[in-house]
């Protein structure tokens, strides 16, 4: 019998334009792009030049300390461009897809005819090892680092956020191919996180540690069922990986194939009729949303609303995205301000009438109405941060760049993701999950 876990602190936002649990069809554009800073902590070395042929696991970019950390196409084509920015940064790499979707060649074998090595050797070539994020801090895994833990969370709770559930339905097979690869080459526990409401596919996985969780957002982060299982000790080095790469995996291994298709979710308010689309990541975001948003202003994230990366009809879906989140975008002051009831206003404290109304689903658009200042003590941001931890003082600790006092409150456990509700609810107005990201980019140049 699986631990059940109730998580109390939380919030569920519930935004209009939730996608139907149907999939409207494939959605293969021609232009792709792959994007360096999707991979937090790698350092790209390009390994591609324009008019290069590539197939599906070529090699775009490597890391440059570990040459084993590869990102690959996600499809077949020629690279079109290499782009780059200030100082020569790499800002993404363009392929034009073939529409053959060839794959490199990747060993069909049973898992027990492999050694560990063989198996590592596999996933990193095949650039499923670029999906693989470490804690502490947060950034794509080493390949030559042996994990005392393996983290998986099999649902997103975050507001829009698709329903893994229905986008992984029937690929039992292999996610228990994939849980075993990962349990052979490294030896480490694999803990899985469940949502209370609905297991599947999951229910059935072998050789796990299960875990429901049942309670309000962000019941589905990683960091949290970390935190509430088994959380971090200075020394320990956690992996965490997503249910859709896991997938991945396991069906390079049973098939013989590369694949980097997944079902994502295009939701919001803006969108016509939200649903599921069948699409490769890297896939240039005006061929999932052409024809599918109404009128008006409309801001575009790669990603849900809280953690997503805003974007535009140019940009590409991003390497960890399993949604394209389309709301309404403004900055106008609203007349007469608080002092209006706001009916269709969404508030966490009871300050407006709407939280009379129930379940209501609302319409937030852009507007964080007001700027940023000092740090308000409230206590808003432990309404909301279901983890063992002291936010307002960590964020003040990462703020000031104070080493001892961050690894003491916690640091080493969070990732940027786990303080989007902070943010959300944050009467200063921070933009805390960035604060995060400088802390914890600081924290590891320190120990380096």
């Amino acid at each position: 019998m699986a631990e059940v876990i109730k998580i109390k602190k939380g919030l569920d936002i519930n935004l209009k334009g939730k996608a139907e649990k149907r999939i409207e069809g494939d959605i293969f554009p021609v232009d792709f792009g792959i994007r360096p800073d999707d991979f937090e902590g790698v350092i790209p070395r390009l390994a591609v030049k324009p008019g290069d042929h590539v197939l599906i696991g070529s090699e775009l970019f490597h890391d440059k300390e570990d040459l084993n950390l590869k990102v690959v196409s996600p499809v077949s084509g020629e690279v079109v461009a290499v782009n780059r920015g200030d100082r020569r940064k790499l800002l993404n790499v363009e392929i034009k897809s073939d529409g053959k979707f060839e794959s490199a060649p990747f060993l069909k074998a049973v898992l027990s005819n492999l050694s560990p090595e063989q198996i590592s050797e596999c996933i990193f070539n095949a650039g499923f090892g670029a999906f693989i994020r470490r804690r502490p801090f947060d950034v794509i895994a080493n390949s030559n680092e042996k994990p005392n833990r393996i983290f998986i969370s099999a649902f997103d709770s975050a507001p829009l956020g698709a329903d893994y559930s229905f986008t992984l339905a029937g690929q039992e097979k292999n996610l228990q191919t994939g849980i075993d690869a990962l349990k052979k080459m490294t030896g480490a526990p694999i803990y899985v996180g469940v949502n209370a409401a609905d297991a599947a596919p999951f229910n059935n996985l072998n050789d796990v540690v299960k875990t429901v969780f049942d309670g309000p957002h962000p019941a589905g982060n990683v960091g949290v069922q970390i935190n509430h299982t088994a959380p971090i000790n200075k020394g320990d080095v956690v992996w965490t990986i997503s249910p859709v790469i896991l997938a991945a995996i396991g069906k390079a291994f049973n098939e013989g194939v590369i694949d980097y298709s997944r079902i994502i979710a295009l939701a919001g308010s803006e969108v016509i009729a939200p649903c599921y689309y069948k699409t490769i990541y890297g896939a240039k975001i005006s061929a999932l949303t052409n024809g599918k948003i109404s009128n008006g202003v409309v801001r575009f994230i790669s990603g849900n609303p809280l953690t997503g990366t805003q974007t535009t009809p140019e940009g590409y879906l991003g390497a960890f995205d399993n949604v394209i989140s389309v709301i309404p975008e403004t900055t106008e002051p609203e007349m007469f301000g608080w002092i209006m009831p706001r009916l269709k206003k969404f508030s966490t404290n009871k300050t407006y009438f709407s939280w009379l109304f129930g379940k209501k689903e609302y319409d937030i658009d852009t507007n964080v109405y007001g700027g940023e200042r000092a740090i308000i003590v409230s206590n808003e941001y432990d309404k909301v941060f279901p983890m063992d931890i002291y936010p307002e003082y960590l964020i003040k600790a990462i703020i000031a760049q104070n080493i001892d006092k961050m690894i003491d409150l916690g640091v080493y456990e969070v990732a940027p993701e786990d303080f989007a509700l902070c943010e959300f609810v944050d009467t200063s107005k921070l933009k805390l999950q960035k604060i995060v990201r400088e802390g914890l980019n600081y924290l590891r140049k320190e120990e380096a």
